[in-house]
């Protein structure tokens, strides 16, 4: 592709991404029917078995899989650069919207506010929602089911830095013994434009990271560093997607005093207001500590993991999916994601919202309003902040 059609592809996936990131609302199961529809239905860029896939590839890796499936789709397309255009793209609306939503609140007084308080509570009608539908898609027989348990209890229990670390590498150990068996199934292959040697120093460059920063921050003391070393590890460890990054973060930045828990949970429920990945939370908190600076830095670092990834592991993706150990440990690692999750909904989302009779019954309205009668999450969350206003003057 000479020059000219390289910037005319960049130029389209640009302008198709960013469209995404603006009307893209829903979470990440509903992110993939967007992408489905745009590249392989209506501009055919990768047909149907390609594109399940790069679905598959994004599910197996820690991050945001559905801003994993849309790089992934403009590394396809336009390679490497094309990946991070497509991902600029669907991010930075609701980036915006967050940073704004940050500056905005640090002027206000959000402790005892009452719309701040139905925000909390939109957050536990969302997340009960995201376990439901995980627990029945990662938990579906009893061996998975005692891995989330065993998970659940430990994080209560074993609230330590390391605690998610201990549990997603015994629950992956756990599976590989349990599920290393399992057949798997032919699948076509897909070719990515991307050298095996690339993208080894990208896998090389995530894990080094991964190692070096936290050394850098004990060394340095610099805040910058602090910021980029707990974004990029939240990044790093979320497998199941963007509910799950919650505690991560929670147990980052809320017990430091870095963050409110009442500014941390207002933030968590307005995600749920914006358009594109829910990783994108990471923009408000880093805006809370930093500006708009802080801001941008907490979205680069929270993002560049799974774009280390995805470029690292497309060249290898049909060796490691074939293989039943990793498919296994794989299996293990997800289940414990539902624990991890319940966990998370317990503390801090439950203890910190539902106080009274009255935030139990206006929660059960928000859940029944986006689970059964399907009601687009604004609107949800609207309520909720207007809900919360209204429960503050009876």
């Amino acid at each position: 592709m000479n020059t000219s059609g390289k910037l005319k592809s960049l130029l389209e996936i640009l302008i198709i991404s960013t469209r995404l990131g603006l009307t893209s609302f829903g979470g990440p199961v509903a992110h993939l029917g967007y992408f489905h529809e745009e590249y392989v239905r209506r501009r055919k860029w990768l047909d149907e078995k390609s594109y399940a896939d790069l679905v598959a590839l994004c599910q197996f890796l820690p991050g945001p899989a559905s801003s994993q499936v849309g790089m992934g789709i403009g590394i396809m397309r336009a390679g490497v650069l094309g990946g991070i255009v497509s991902f600029l793209g669907f991010t930075l609306p609701s980036v915006v919207a967050l940073i704004l939503f940050a500056i905005i609140l640090q002027s206000l007084d959000v402790a005892d506010a009452g719309w701040i308080h139905g925000l909390k509570i939109v957050a536990v009608a969302v997340v009960a929602h995201a376990i439901i539908g995980m627990a029945q898609k990662l938990t579906p027989d009893l061996k998975r089911k005692a891995i989330a348990l065993l998970a659940l209890v430990i994080i209560l229990l074993w609230q330590t830095a390391f605690s998610q670390i201990g549990v997603i590498v015994l629950s992956g150990f756990i599976g590989f013994l349990l599920f290393r068996q399992q057949t798997t199934d032919s699948e076509a292959r897909v070719n990515f434009p991307i050298s095996r040697r690339f993208a080894a120093f990208c896998l090389t460059l995530f894990f080094g990271l991964l190692i070096l920063l936290p050394v850098l921050r004990d060394v340095t003391s610099l805040g910058w560093i602090a910021l980029l070393d707990s974004f990029y590890r939240s990044g790093s460890l979320v497998f199941g997607g963007g509910h799950v990054v919650l505690p991560l973060l929670e147990r980052e930045f809320v017990p430091t005093g870095l963050l409110s828990e009442e500014a941390f949970l207002a933030g968590y429920g307005a995600a749920q207001a914006v358009p594109g990945p829910l990783f994108t939370f990471a923009a408000y908190i880093g805006a809370v500590i930093n500006g708009w600076q802080g801001g941008l830095l907490a979205t680069f670092a929270i993002f560049l993991p799974a774009f280390l990834l995805i470029v690292g592991t497309l060249p290898f993706w049909d060796t490691l999916r074939r293989n039943p150990k990793i498919k296994g440990a794989l299996m293990g690692v997800n289940a414990a994601v539902v624990g991890i999750l319940i966990a998370a909904f317990y503390q801090p989302i439950w203890t910190s919202s539902i106080i009274s009779s009255l935030d139990f019954a206006f929660a059960a309205v928000l859940f029944s309003m986006l689970v059964f009668w399907k009601i687009p999450p604004w609107i949800v969350v609207l309520t909720g902040a207007v809900g919360g206003l209204l429960m503050s003057y009876i």
